[in-house]
């Protein structure tokens, strides 16, 4: 069950978020540290990914707007950063950046019905499927069959 601050917490940093040019993608406190950490992840408004820098400038913005509404009364650490590399590709922006990395597609086989998996290194997601290569072999699968693309290490082969 998520602490009951995060929700006013959410508001404000998304607030602070927007005005700054950021999005805020995540949330958390963690109350079992001490002192407790307030952990923030953020992207640019654009969705490009942040800078060591972009983290620093917001960290000090929102620990001051944080402390001007005294949301938190404890003590507690501001931790600012990226969301980080995702496991599963999910938004257009994830099949852009990871082009020629290795995946596993989770599909419904249109056959059979029954799910099925192909490993390959992403090509494209276009607006009716998801292309990859098995080895050196274009595979196009219908992007209405496919549950799930994610990074997988690559297998010799």
């Amino acid at each position: 069950m998520p602490h009951p601050l995060i929700p006013d917490i959410e508001r404000l940093a998304s607030q602070v978020a927007a005005d700054a040019g950021f999005q805020v993608c995540g949330v958390q406190l963690l109350t079992h540290r001490i002192p407790m950490t307030l952990q923030v992840q953020l992207r640019l408004a654009d969705g490009g990914d942040v800078s060591l820098d972009n983290c620093a400038s917001f960290s000090g913005v929102l620990g001051e707007a944080l402390e001007a509404v005294s949301l938190i009364e404890e003590a507690y650490v501001l931790e600012i950063s990226s969301p980080g590399i995702p496991e599963t590709l999910n938004e257009d922006r994830d099949f852009r950046s990871f082009r020629g990395f290795p995946v596993c597609v989770r599909y419904r086989d249109a056959k059979t019905g029954a799910e099925a998996e192909r490993e390959g290194l992403l090509l494209e997601r276009t607006d009716d499927s998801v292309l990859i290569n098995v080895r050196g072999r274009s595979v196009r699968l219908p992007r209405a069959d496919v549950i799930s693309v994610r990074l997988t290490t690559p297998t010799e082969g």
